[in-house]
């Protein structure tokens, strides 16, 4: 079956006519989204969705792609699955200017630092933003001159950690990193 909305193998995302671009990261469903996770991901409006791996059953995919389309990476706990790969670089872009690259991984950091060999792939895909999941710890920061998001998880609850999902909002000034709580959709912050 075609997983609709689900991105294969394009790496570039466009900014919108007016120049911004709203990109909902999530990570780590494990099969069990939150159930209000569609509810609060949907009212961000979201143009693309980032799942950066621990997917769980691939029809989470499905129900991801109809609220956008979804950009995905396996994790840890993944099976093999041709359409998802293990890495995946995006492109945001206006017109022929690339505006933001990003690494999209499962496993990306040390605690608050970049793994080696992630430093590594991004340095040689020029990232300027490593996209990560695996931890369920939300994080936002910098190592080795590369941002570094972690959305947090919104699967079932791992110890006392928040259930959270992420926001990547691009204009033609900036780019804004954010977590929105997944059982109030309010904006989250530690």
């Amino acid at each position: 079956m075609a997983r609709r909305g689900l991105v294969k193998k394009a790496t570039t995302v466009p900014v919108r006519e007016d120049g911004t671009l709203r990109l909902a990261v999530v990570a780590d469903t494990h099969s069990a989204p939150h159930p209000d996770a569609a509810k609060h991901l949907a009212a961000q409006r979201p143009h693309a969705i980032l799942h950066a791996g621990d997917i769980g059953e691939l029809g989470v995919l499905d129900r991801l792609a109809e609220i956008a389309p979804v950009f995905a990476v396996r994790g840890n706990i993944d099976e093999r699955a041709p359409e998802v790969p293990d890495v995946l670089t995006l492109d945001v872009v206006a017109g022929a200017s690339a505006l933001l690259r990003i690494l999209l991984v499962h496993i990306g950091v040390e605690g608050p630092r970049l793994r080696a060999d992630v430093a590594r792939l991004a340095a040689s895909e020029e990232a300027s933003l490593v996209v990560c999941g695996h931890s369920h710890v939300p994080f936002i920061g910098r190592d080795r001159g590369v941002g570094v998001f972690n959305p947090g998880s919104v699967g079932p609850r791992r110890f006392r950690l928040p259930i959270l999902f992420g926001m990547i909002e691009v204009s033609p000034r900036e780019v804004r990193l954010g977590h929105v709580d997944c059982e109030t959709g309010a904006s989250w912050s530690p």
